[in-house]
């Protein structure tokens, strides 16, 4: 019988490191998301309110690897769940219910998967 041992050592610095890359990966590809949503001129407009001052990406628990998009007006979730609506298309001429779903299931659905791998090779220090 042949005997085997092993010992491993974990370097706790470079884990917390890649702990740390890994919730800024978050965060920025969350921006990068809403930046992509705005300059795909998908979400209704008439003042801007909606897309620029009311929407923001809420960082509070990335430490936990959630982040979230918010649209804090009273009238967003209105338009959001209702597409059925005819939307003024001068502003936003893509402007839609549901402007999120190109990301969530449609022909972007892989963007933040990309967008997040890179950046946490960036933010990792590996490229």
């Amino acid at each position: 019988m042949i005997g085997v041992s092993s010992r491993v050592r974990l370097n706790m610095s470079v884990l917390q490191a890649l702990d740390d890359a890994a919730v800024e990966a978050l965060e920025q590809t969350a921006e990068a998301l809403h930046t992509e949503v705005v300059q795909a001129q998908v979400m209704p407009r008439d003042t801007g309110a909606l897309q620029n001052e009311s929407t923001f990406v809420d960082n509070s628990d990335s430490s936990s690897g959630r982040v979230r998009i918010i649209s804090s007006t009273p009238y967003a979730r209105r338009l959001y769940f209702h597409p059925e609506y005819h939307f003024d298309k001068e502003e936003n001429p893509n402007a839609q219910g549901r402007w999120y779903e190109p990301w969530i299931s449609g022909k972007e659905k892989e963007f933040c998967q990309k967008t997040f791998a890179e950046l946490y090779r960036r933010a990792a220090g590996t490229e």
